[in-house]
Parts: structure tokens; C-alpha cells; sequence
């Protein structure tokens, strides 16, 4: 447990990753559909399950941004 005054090391680290997960975000416009979309949906989903909003905006950055890039694969492959 973190003394008054202390930053969390967790929440740092996790803020940090947000940060950098974000900032790549930017870059390719099917990569921040996908990842920004997915971040909104895990930050509320892990707000709801115990105040991990952080955790959950990063790891449905990552969701997303595979799920938007199997839809552009599947949509530009169509089966014969």
C-alpha cells in the first residue's frame, strides 16, 4: 500500500502504457478505429468490475485493433 502521498506504481505503470497505446493509435487509421472503439467498451467494462478502467481501455485497445484488422482481412479476401 502506498503511503499518503506516494503515486501508485501500478496505476503509473498502467497510465503510462495507456499513454503510449494511445499515441500509436493516431498513426493508422484502421489500427484507431478498432483500438479506440475497443478502449471505450474494456475502460466501462473494467470501471464496472473494480475501478481497473486503465486496464481494461488498454487490453480493449488490443481487442479492438484485432478485431478491426480480421474485418479489413475478411472483407478484402472475400471467399470464393
Amino acid at each position: 500500500m502506498p503511503k499518503d502521498g506516494e503515486p501508485d506504481l501500478m496505476k503509473t505503470i498502467l497510465f503510462a502504457a495507456a499513454i503510449l497505446l494511445a499515441g500509436s493509435c493516431v498513426t493508422d487509421a484502421a489500427f484507431a478505429k478498432g483500438c479506440l472503439k475497443g478502449a471505450v467498451v474494456g475502460g466501462v467494462g473494467g470501471h464496472m468490475a473494480g475501478h481497473h478502467g486503465m486496464a481494461g481501455a488498454a487490453a480493449g485497445c488490443a481487442v479492438g485493433h484485432h478485431m478491426a484488422s480480421k474485418k479489413q482481412k475478411a472483407q478484402s479476401n472475400p471467399p470464393s
